[in-house]
């Protein structure tokens, strides 16, 4: 018999985040199949306040062992992965509770289901929320979604980590705020007569928290256009757009906050107004500081390929601009050689390994033709052994092959969606959020049946 089980999981010494990736394997070897993982937070200590700060995160799935048999399995996987006999509440290499067996409900010496003190714990809860706000506690009759809010004074001590655990169990869906007049798809906050400050930001913060609702797992914030044939803004327009809005979203989401800027005075402003991510579209090729900014901070960051050359764009009025006449030796070996270059500029000033995710760049100094090869052959580029990130949302390469304007583009969009994450996309880059996160979602169940949720 199947029974729906759900876990915490914990660490504070050591690598934290390797521990967790070892448990999560470990349980799936053992007899746990895990369908829903959320997002790492990182926390303060719980009980003993004199240790390093906690890892934290929450997992659910299916198993067919017996209730003592599962802790059993659990103490086991803390022992091979090196947990020591510690202090109560003590620091740890790993700690994995069950919190939910079913809707059982079990007073025992040796077990206690649901967990006795998580109701009291916000971070089990807030990680718990994440895949399953509208559990039952079958003690309290209460959903876990409410139990958080209940802690909300504690909730601070909680930090979302803009990472996940592990990239390839699920598609991750970015958000695109644009906070400019001339965005080639026409969703510019600033080309909707908002051109006061206060209501650019109003309307940017209401587009965020809509895409947050609809799916969006992280947010990117951009105050210059890159369609073929824009005009670069200067320095402080760019800090004047952007800046408000990271600051305003940070106070009302907790998804990750990406800046779309190839600037690293941008980006460093906006990291400390509270932005996680930078999505550099020159591939830390623009500005020379950014590659050590990166690395200074440890943010993850999108290094795009880009061939753009204002010469190369022919501008047609109702499908916008296009590259044409860019020839490249071998399209897909010629964006993978340029795209390490990147990457090796990225290695040598500091960066992690996993700070970085890779973008080809459709759209970028490629023709129609090009990009739709792009999308087809993009696990070339995931073969370089980084996440991958898509972005062909309304671009003019399907405009131009299904003769469409940007506005009518969703359906062209979905299907390089779908095609691009059977490819190997790791994140997909949309401005129609709802109907991407379902696609994402479908297509995830097609080519991710065994890790679809996460």
């Amino acid at each position: 018999m199947t029974h729906t089980v759900y876990f915490s999981l914990g660490s504070n010494l050591g690598d934290r985040r390797q521990n967790l990736r070892a448990a999560i394997a470990r349980l799936e070897a053992e007899g746990v199949r895990l369908s829903a993982l959320s997002p790492v937070y990182e926390t303060e200590p719980w009980g003993l306040a004199d240790q390093p700060a906690f890892l934290n995160m929450a997992a659910g799935g299916t198993t067919t062992l017996e209730p003592v048999a599962l802790l059993q399995r659990l103490k086991q996987i803390e022992t091979e992965l090196g947990r020591q006999p510690a202090e109560h509440w003590g620091p740890r290499l790993i700690d994995i509770d069950l919190l939910f067996y079913d809707d059982l409900v079990l007073d025992g010496e040796e077990l206690a289901v649901p967990h006795l003190r998580l109701h009291e714990r916000a971070f089990v809860l807030v990680p718990l929320a994440e895949i399953a706000p509208r559990l039952q506690h079958p003690r309290l009759n209460i959903p876990i979604e409410a139990l958080r809010d209940a802690l909300a004074d504690e909730q601070e001590s909680v930090r979302r980590l803009p990472l996940p655990l592990l990239w390839g169990r699920r598609t991750h869906v970015m958000g695109i705020v644009n906070v400019t007049p001339d965005s080639f798809s026409g969703d510019g906050i600033l080309a909707r007569g908002a051109s006061a400050e206060e209501a650019a930001i109003n309307a940017a913060v209401s587009q965020a928290l809509a895409f947050v609702e609809d799916g969006a797992d992280i947010l990117d914030v951009g105050g210059e256009s890159t369609r073929p044939g824009s005009q670069p803004v200067d320095e402080a327009e760019a800090m004047a757009r952007v800046l408000p809005v990271v600051e305003a979203l940070r106070a009302v989401v907790d998804v990750p906050i990406s800046v779309d800027t190839y600037r690293a005075s941008v980006a460093a402003a906006a990291l400390q107004a509270g932005a996680d991510w930078i999505n550099d579209v020159w591939g830390l090729r623009m500005d020379p500081e950014m590659a050590p900014l990166v690395a200074r901070t440890g943010a993850p960051v999108v290094i795009m390929h880009n061939r753009s050359r204002p010469r190369d764009v022919a501008q047609e009025q109702r499908l916008g601009g296009r590259y044409v006449g860019v020839q490249y030796d071998d399209l897909m070996a010629d964006i993978r050689r340029e795209l390490q270059e990147s990457v090796e500029l990225a290695l040598a000033a500091g960066v992690a390994p996993e700070q970085i995710i890779v973008d080809p760049g459709v759209g970028f100094g490629k023709t129609v033709t090009q990009n739709l090869q792009i999308v087809d052959q993009l696990d070339q580029i995931k073969a370089m052994g980084y996440p991958v990130l898509l972005g062909t949302s309304r671009k003019s390469f399907i405009g131009y092959t299904l003769d469409l304007p940007p506005d009518e583009r969703m359906e062209g969009t979905a299907a390089t969606v779908a095609i691009g994450i059977d490819r190997g996309a790791d994140i997909v880059r949309v401005h129609d959020v709802r109907p991407m996160v379902r696609v994402a979602r479908m297509t995830d169940e097609i080519v991710r049946r065994k890790h679809a949720a996460s």
